[in-house]
């Protein structure tokens, strides 16, 4: 079993005395739009998380847990690279046809361990592009996962919502026949074939906005594909495709030390539970799915502890935006959701500079080596590229990630000073219990999804400690504290603020 106490020596001994013992298994269990409020551990009743919340209740659950942006491709790209993802003008929500956002020189997670010897995996969404452009599905897409620091890859290319409906192992399609190749266009449609708006009699699922181009399994997408017929996935059988592919993994590297990136597909659109969980939370797909989610949580524990490495392995949970309810089809999301507050208490959601748009569950586990506690540090997602390097044996200062490795593992109550958060290219500033937003142009509400994006032409400052709801905008009331999270925001973004 790993040595806390070895770990935390003298620095100049510190990597040798990491070599002495066995390097802890690293899984990042990673959700795709799960809101603060959707977890019974973070307060919902009307869902009930039994695996999560045995997570949170035997590690450190985060209140001030964050991830870098209201999005999924930025926060994904800050998680990998401990970059800010506003440093990347490419890093924004991808097509199924984008080049892959991570230069291949680039730090990553995986590459940093892989220097320390570890089997590195991703398993689930990708939405991080792949190739350099162009993409022929038919042949080895690369560069990918596997170039930037991944051994193993087991991925979706985007979205379940986005073409290609297929899955990719190690660049190759699966099941791919080759006389009947993909193309994939998200400019226009193939000739004669059926889209949500010219053959609506196919579609089993009811598009709401932004999803009625190719249809796949009843289900209408974003982009148009052709081809491919027996590559393509069944979406009710995709949590048990992948949970499947990282309990193999699992059982496959145990004798070794290893890094698993599993990257879940819910509670994102299209929301399609296995028939076993179907009508289970009364809410309709968005909670099925969820309760979906958490079975194959428990599960993934099962395996770990059937491997017996369950207590030599960090497991990380979290989310990569907040939440939304209709992001584009007609699933009773909205219609259903009854008392359930996925947002938690807080404003806002995903797209949103506001509290709801990236502040998510957040839970560090280790049996035996982390006491269970609740703690109100902030910590950010876009830390773990740093505070991994720190546990196993090494050190990372060229990114914006923050060595916060003590507070993960429940040894210290100090968390970051200060936090850039992103929503669609647009930057706040999180620091201590103070959230600053600049003066936006722009639209406030996306009418579509019903959402408070954060977005008007004054300044915001709100003290988050007291009005967690974000009710009271300061920013009038308290110049001085306005006139100093300017300036540290302005340090830290480099820029100047723009008056409106």
């Amino acid at each position: 079993m790993f040595s806390f106490v070895l770990l935390w020596s003298c620095k100049q001994n510190r990597k040798a005395a990491i070599n002495t013992v066995k390097q802890p298994n690293i899984v990042v269990i990673y959700l795709d739009d799960l809101g603060y409020g959707d977890v019974s551990a973070y307060g919902a009743t009307a869902l009930q998380t039994p695996n999560i919340d045995a997570l949170a209740k035997g590690g450190i659950k985060f209140t001030n847990g964050y991830a870098t942006s209201a999005t999924c491709t930025p926060s994904r790209y800050a998680l990998l690279t401990g970059v800010y993802p506003w440093r990347n003008k490419s890093a924004k929500i991808l097509s199924g046809s984008a080049p892959l956002i991570i230069s291949e020189t680039q730090q990553t997670l995986p590459k940093l361990l892989q220097k320390q010897g570890y089997q590195t995996g991703v398993v689930g969404k990708w939405h991080l592009g792949l190739g350099k452009g162009n993409v022929n599905w038919n042949e080895k897409i690369s560069p990918g996962p596997n170039e930037v620091g991944f051994d193993d890859a087991y991925i979706l290319a985007a979205t379940q919502d986005r073409v290609p409906t297929v899955y990719i192992e190690d660049g190759h399609v699966v099941g791919l026949d080759k006389n009947d190749p993909i193309q994939v266009n998200y400019k226009k449609n193939f000739e004669g074939e059926p889209t949500a708006i010219s053959n609506p009699e196919l579609v089993t699922m009811k598009w709401h906005h932004g999803h009625n181009n190719s249809i796949v399994n009843g289900i209408p997408r974003i982009g148009y594909m052709k081809g491919g017929e027996a590559a393509k996935w069944t979406d009710t059988k995709m949590a048990d495709y992948f949970l499947a592919k990282a309990q193999d993994y699992i059982k496959t590297n145990k004798e070794k030390p290893f890094f698993l990136y599993y990257a879940m597909q819910q509670p994102h659109v299209p929301r399609t539970p296995h028939p076993r969980f179907v009508g289970k939370s009364g809410m309709g797909p968005r909670g099925d799915v969820i309760l979906e989610a958490d079975w194959c949580i428990g599960e993934l524990m099962k395996t770990l502890k059937e491997a017996e490495i369950l207590e030599n392995t960090f497991i990380i949970f979290s989310s990569d935006n907040g939440p939304v309810l209709n992001d584009g089809y007609d699933d009773d999301a909205v219609e259903k959701l009854g008392k359930h507050n996925p947002k938690g208490g807080l404003r806002g959601g995903k797209y949103s500079l506001l509290e709801a748009g990236t502040r998510v569950p957040f839970i560090t586990y280790w049996k035996g080596t982390i006491q269970p506690a609740v703690s109100d540090a902030i910590v950010c997602q876009i830390d773990l590229l740093s505070s991994l390097a720190t546990l196993t044996g090494t050190s990372e200062l060229a990114t914006d990630s923050k060595d916060l490795l003590s507070t993960f593992l429940g040894k210290s109550d100090k968390g970051r000073a200060h936090l850039i958060i992103e929503a669609q290219s647009k930057t706040a500033l999180r620091s201590g219990d103070w959230l600053m937003i600049p003066p936006y142009k722009g639209n406030r509400y996306n009418k579509k999804v019903g959402i408070d994006l954060g977005v008007i032409p004054e300044f915001q400052l709100y003290h988050l400690k007291e009005d967690i709801g974000q009710l009271n905008n300061l920013a009038t009331s308290n110049p001085k504290k306005l006139d100093e999270m300017i300036e540290i925001f302005e340090s830290l973004r480099g820029q100047r603020i723009q008056k409106i």
